[in-house]
């Protein structure tokens, strides 16, 4: 195995915004999402090597076992409503990855962990709409991994643990969804709610790796739990990353405000 202080990458949780939003005039506010586009840009020189290839979990796919896709050139799908006709014609022609799909497999099935393929499913655009700014010229390989139905923590956190090797394997393994996601608390009565959930959020991920992993498999017991996270789909991505982590320390290392709650992302590694 290569030496692990200089070869294994960090493993990330990051916020992919609200359907297209960084391509296109947001109403109202134009510029709500430029710290966070910008934050995003800056996430490749972030992680100091170039990766062979990406494994991501978005907020957006789930199935009845944890399912990777494995096209060799997986197409778009726009997976959000209502937005101007532009953002649907967006492209990211980032090649998949095969060998990696595979050998993702083969780490969760050692696991015991029960797995899927698809070969026809498109980046949704937890993946391509943060992609663009992460990595712009699509040029580096992108495997996409679904979560699992039933949206259990612990599962989440032991896929990660399984996954853990492709960090030495030059795999960059991202959690992309969002710390706050409840699609009727974007309003000012809930930034109170964002702000308590963020901070314990934010301390979780800094404790001790097995202080960690209890408190995340315990994530709705934290303040306002269920108030930012009335459907976990957008925080289980978090728990693969952290899972993924394995003794790695982890940190907030980002923090906006957008549509008047608090969002952030968080690096371990």
């Amino acid at each position: 195995m290569p030496d692990a202080t200089s070869t294994r990458l960090p493993t990330f949780f990051i916020p992919h915004g609200g359907g297209p939003c960084f391509f296109m005039d947001w109403p109202g506010n134009p510029h709500m999402w430029d710290r966070m586009a910008d934050f995003l840009k800056g996430l490749a020189n972030s992680v100091g090597t170039r990766p062979k290839a990406v494994l991501v979990i978005s907020g957006h796919w789930q199935e009845d076992a944890f399912t990777v896709n494995a096209g060799e050139a997986p197409p778009l799908l726009f997976d959000y409503y209502g937005f101007p006709e532009h953002t649907y014609q967006l492209t990211y022609p980032a090649p998949g990855s095969p060998a990696v799909a595979r050998r993702v497999q083969e780490l969760l099935a050692a696991a015991g962990l029960p797995t899927g393929v698809d070969t026809q499913r498109g980046f949704d655009h937890g993946v391509f709409v943060p992609f663009k700014l992460i990595y712009p010229d699509a040029d580096i390989p992108v495997v996409q991994l679904s979560m699992k139905n039933g949206l259990d923590p612990d599962d989440h956190l032991r896929a990660g643990e399984a996954l853990q090797a492709l960090r030495d394997e030059g795999v960059l393994i991202i959690g992309s969804g969002m710390s706050f996601h409840n699609m009727r608390g974007y309003t000012p009565a809930f930034h109170a709610a964002s702000r308590r959930f963020d901070d314990w959020l934010a301390t979780a991920v800094a404790l001790p790796p097995a202080q960690r992993r209890d408190a995340l498999v315990h994530w709705e017991a934290a303040p306002d739990a269920r108030a930012t996270q009335p459907h976990p789909d957008h925080l289980l991505p978090l728990m693969v990353a952290a899972g993924a982590a394995g003794n790695d320390p982890g940190q907030k290392v980002f923090e906006d405000e957008v549509m008047n709650v608090v969002v952030s992302a968080s690096r371990f590694g």
